[in-house]
């Protein structure tokens, strides 16, 4: 198969053909190298016969993923920091063989995570999980079935409903120092960023991405969205204002401002204002209600005032619509009159 060779440099180096690519490393010891030919010569037999899952873990399953997989995604980093939490888990099987994997395993740790953690949190690590699994049983071939089928998912979280109202709106902006003058702090930034997103309804990512060359008379361009689809954002005469007064703040950036600052600095003036009960994410459901409340009450037909809505918040499906559009009962009823 491959005979280690001690090199020049006291180092033991091994190569090898497989599958007619030459393989191979350099290790500090010839045990190290004895026990690496070992490892590939059982692996390759595993391999032969279909049964990878015999000598591979679950650890092992993850790591690749992160290393292969994980990269190619956007927000590909947030996902390998997710893998790389998910393995210190406790009552995780992450050294426990593929093959002997069980539904039983993934139901225990699903109990014990949801005594600590939401639901949501939750369901978003199953889904991965599924997903690593998935991946070795279709490409990799380590498994013939994914265990994870059989596991049941915590129910979905509700919804966020929360519109920030305009008490909140407006003792926000106090407290980042919004003003009519140009910028000339973060913290004035990232009160721009959130008076343009209750008025575009663009999520925080959205907002620190934007560009310079992207900005048009009446519309803004997004490259990188959520859905991995390019959008194009309407602007109301206020959003213009708004844009307008960034200029001569950040040369290529509109805002200037990364999507972790804004977050800790938005969630340092809350506290510093004496709010909570929100977040900066709850500025689109609050755009989204008051800005369907403009289109309703103008000429424009209802059915087309939802398409409209739509197209701007990048909703692919109408109903998404009801999931940001959060009206209060009273408001609904002084409509019906």
């Amino acid at each position: 198969m491959a005979t280690p060779k001690k090199t020049s440099e006291g180092t033991w180096r091994v190569q090898m053909q497989v599958n007619g690519e030459r393989v191979g490393g350099t290790f500090s010891t010839k045990r190290e190298a004895d026990d690496w030919i070992a490892r590939t010569r059982l692996e390759l037999k595993s391999a032969a016969r279909g049964a990878t899952g015999e000598i591979k873990t679950m650890a092992q399953a993850m790591q690749r993923y992160a290393l292969e997989v994980s990269p190619d995604k956007r927000g590909g980093g947030k996902e390998v920091i997710r893998i790389n939490a998910i393995l210190r888990h406790e009552a995780f099987p992450a050294k426990v063989k593929l093959s002997d994997l069980t539904p039983d395993h993934f139901s225990t740790w699903r109990d014990s995570r949801l005594k600590i953690r939401a639901r949501g949190s939750v369901l978003r690590d199953m889904n991965l999980l599924s997903s690593i699994l998935t991946t070795a049983r279709r490409e990799w071939r380590w498994i013939g079935a994914n265990p994870m089928s059989d596991v049941r998912r915590p129910a979905e979280p509700d919804h966020r409903e929360v519109v920030i109202s305009r008490r909140q709106i407006v003792t926000m902006l106090r407290a980042l120092n919004y003003q009519c003058e140009p910028i000339r702090s973060v913290q004035q930034a990232v009160g721009m960023a959130f008076a343009m997103a209750l008025s575009t309804g663009m999520r925080a990512g959205e907002l620190c991405n934007l560009k310079w060359e992207d900005v048009r008379d009446d519309h803004v361009i997004l490259h990188i969205t959520k859905n991995g689809k390019r959008r194009e954002v309407p602007l109301s005469s206020r959003a213009r204002m708004l844009i307008e007064r960034m200029r001569g703040w950040d040369d290529e950036k509109v805002f200037g401002i990364t999507a972790q600052t804004l977050d800790a600095m938005f969630r340092k003036y809350r506290a510093r204002a004496g709010l909570e009960g929100f977040t900066f994410h709850d500025s689109r459901h609050t755009a989204a209600t008051m800005i369907a409340g403009r289109m309703r009450s103008g000429s424009i037909p209802a059915q087309q005032a939802v398409m409209d809505l739509c197209k701007m918040f990048g909703w692919s499906r109408m109903d998404q619509a009801l999931v940001y559009y959060n009206p209060k009962a009273g408001d609904i009823a002084a409509r019906l009159g």
